[in-house]
């Protein structure tokens, strides 16, 4: 009888050690067997799920502007006074609806390459007012002509062309003129083939952007569609920000940093940004980039808006700006275990380097350089309602149901085992007295 009790109880704390150890073997290699499986679709590659919705997204993203609306133009123009800004917005468009194209794998780098179409549709529900509204906004022209032509001679035919068209340092453009191009009237009147179409974005629809080079996740799921060059140069880098949950999903919050705006002397990597030395202050500025480089010489900068985290002096010479963290901040929420962005917003702003220019009048008065802000942008994506169920329950509902049996496997386990043990040791005692 004896014999059969502790028989009993040892075989009880053996079953316990056995669920014991076996929840605690099922940790790894269950979490490496869920990994395997899931790494199988989001690798972007041909057959998977994650490259079929790659090519051609099926999440709806909008790109929304803030159009800043110059308050006192005739002022700055003759007194070299602060800008005074306005911005209206948002005036809404969906872009990046089209299939990505081009697209062509590199076996060795684990990336893929493409090019995206783009296109845009004005969305008036999701807008302020209409594409019609007019607004007074910095002469694109105007502004650009001593960059372009430094020579005081063609200045001086310049400035009869600006007087002859009427143009002037600012203008009244509609929404979609100022953003997809408008017929200028003075370039109209120069005398050699020149593009007389300008715009902020034009040309636009019917163009394609890149080439994107992006990992594919192949050696390393963290990095699936992280984007490794743009047009064959580094892209600017996000930094881990906090844990965020998103519609019942655990994501990572990645941030862009305020040093990938910082001057040459916090970052090194930003040197060939820094070209103007006047407006850099010998390069200690910070908070814009010159990518005149990439725009064919045009004095173009981008900033966060509202400069946020930029120097003082940048920010200086403009009024009405607020920036704020929360609202003009870039950020990726990404899935830690797909490595999938399932929520995004890349805020960034536009500005044009205006300077004063004695050859032309609209510009002979200034008496500094202005960095204007014409307008930010908040291009934005968010995964569905209807994807996010799907998502958590073919990956996050089974990770956490295998977390569960873990638990539960190694938490029976280890009280049985504990149980059992005690028991036959009391037992043992008795026996023994």
């Amino acid at each position: 009888m004896g014999c059969d009790r502790n028989c009993g109880l040892i075989a009880g704390a053996v079953i316990g050690a056995v669920l014991a150890v076996f929840g605690g073997i099922l940790m790894p290699v269950g979490d490496m067997l869920i990994e395997k499986t899931i790494k199988k679709q989001v690798v972007l590659e041909e057959g998977t799920i994650a490259f079929q919705n790659w090519v051609k997204t099926g999440t709806e993203v909008y790109r929304q502007f803030w159009i800043f609306d110059v308050q006192n133009p005739e002022e700055v123009v003759a007194n070299s006074s602060k800008i005074k800004v306005k911005q209206r917005g948002p005036y809404t468009y969906r872009v990046r609806y089209l299939a990505k194209e081009n697209i062509t794998h590199d076996s060795e780098s684990h990336t893929v390459s493409f090019v995206q179409p783009n296109g845009a549709i004005f969305e008036p529900s999701l807008s302020v007012g209409t594409e019609n509204d007019t607004l007074t906004v910095l002469n694109l022209a105007v502004a650009a002509a001593p960059h372009l032509y430094p020579n005081a001679f063609v200045q001086v035919v310049l400035n009869s062309l600006i007087k002859k068209s009427k143009s002037s340092m600012f203008q009244r453009r509609t929404v979609r003129e100022f953003l997809w191009g408008y017929t200028d009237p003075f370039l109209s009147l120069v005398p050699y083939p020149i593009s007389t179409t300008v715009g902020v974005f034009y040309p636009y629809n019917n163009t394609a952007d890149g080439v994107y080079t992006v990992f594919t996740g192949k050696d390393n799921i963290s990095q699936v569609a992280i984007i490794d060059t743009y047009k064959g140069k580094r892209s600017i880098y996000a930094v881990f920000g906090a844990d965020i949950n998103l519609k019942g999903i655990p994501v990572y919050r990645f941030v862009l940093p305020s040093m990938a705006f910082a001057s040459p002397l916090q970052n090194p990597d930003n040197h060939c940004f820094c070209t103007e030395k006047v407006i850099s202050k010998n390069c200690t500025s910070y908070g814009v980039l010159d990518i005149g480089k990439c725009k064919e010489g045009k004095p173009v900068y981008i900033s966060l808006p509202h400069f946020l985290h930029a120097s003082p002096d940048i920010g200086e010479p403009i009024e009405g700006l607020s920036p704020n963290e929360d609202e003009h901040s870039t950020y990726l929420d990404v899935e830690p275990i797909t490595g999938f962005t399932l929520r995004f917003a890349k805020r960034l702003q536009v500005n044009i380097l205006v300077k004063p220019a004695r050859k032309i009048e609209a510009l002979k008065n200034l008496k500094r350089h202005y960095i204007v802000p014409v307008l930010w942008l908040n291009e934005t994506g968010t995964i569905g309602d209807e994807k996010a169920e799907k998502f958590r329950k073919q990956v996050t509902g089974k990770i956490n149901l295998l977390g569960l049996v873990e638990i539960i496997l190694l938490s029976v386990g280890v009280v049985m085992f504990v149980a059992f043990m005690i028991s036959y040791c009391a037992c043992r005692s008795k026996r023994v007295k």
